[in-house]
């Protein structure tokens, strides 16, 4: 577990961590369980941000902006290149190839560059009416942790990887489907309680993260036809997602 802490906290924060000891199956399963809990520091982030920009008075949309920066910065746009690499590859080719190929590839096509764009404005506009008050930022900052449910999913048993080997191999695989519904099931727990202390019906915070989760596993089913599997790239893609996803459903819904 505690090498499990570590591989978590320095893959997905750029919160300084000690290198882990070793990293096989079940240190990457560890990493995975823990990554809600690893990106509380991001999810603290999100909350000074809305504090501090209301308390100077900018304007709420700028606030909103600077939260999203906080997130890509304190993840060193790790999952906002995945996203960019996921979108080339999802519509570069029919071949699975020709598409991991686009994927692997130094820059960023059109494809990428567009959902790239569209995916951190729809987070920035969602986020900026939640960072108005204590009850929201602190809605934010669960949702940024809840969003890391996604690797519950991308890692789901069951799911295969898109090709043999590489980084994103140890992890592959490793999250029983038992967990994964008892950790979504729970985080719909953890929101409806918070939209509801918000002001908002506790059931629509439900269906907002229940809309999250189908999203990403449309994202995974659509990576495993076109793919033939699930990598890091779209690791990032379903973390990117599932976020804008609860953002977007809880202020819509709520």
């Amino acid at each position: 577990m505690r090498d499990g802490w570590r591989l978590a906290l320095g893959m997905l924060t750029v919160v300084p961590a000690r290198m882990p000891g070793r990293v096989d199956g079940d240190v990457a399963r560890w990493a995975m369980l823990l990554a809600p809990l690893a990106v509380l520091p991001l999810g603290i982030a999100v909350v000074l941000v809305g504090v501090v920009g209301t308390a100077l008075g900018l304007p709420m949309l700028v606030v909103g902006l600077l939260g999203v920066a906080a997130l890509v910065l304190g993840t060193r746009a790790f999952h906002v290149d995945g996203l960019s690499d996921t979108a080339d590859g999802l519509t570069a080719s029919h071949d699975p190839e020709r598409s991991l190929a686009a994927m692997h590839t130094s820059t960023s096509g059109p494809a990428g560059g567009a959902a790239v764009f569209l995916v951190l404005a729809v987070q920035a506009v969602a986020l900026t009416p939640l960072l108005t008050g204590w009850p929201g930022q602190v809605l934010a900052g669960a949702l940024v942790c809840v969003s890391r449910l996604a690797l519950w999913i991308t890692c789901l048993r069951g799911v295969p990887a898109a090709r043999d080997g590489g980084l994103a191999a140890p992890y592959i695989g490793r999250i029983a489907p038992s967990v994964a519904v008892g950790g979504w099931l729970a985080a719909a727990a953890l929101v409806a309680g918070l939209l509801q202390w918000a002001g908002g019906d506790w059931w629509r915070g439900v269906l907002a993260v229940l809309l999250a989760a189908g999203f990403v596993t449309a994202l995974v089913r659509r990576a495993t036809r076109r793919l033939g599997g699930v990598n890091g790239d779209v690791f990032g893609a379903g973390i990117e997602l599932c976020l804008a996803t609860l953002l977007v459903g809880v202020v819509a819904l709520g």
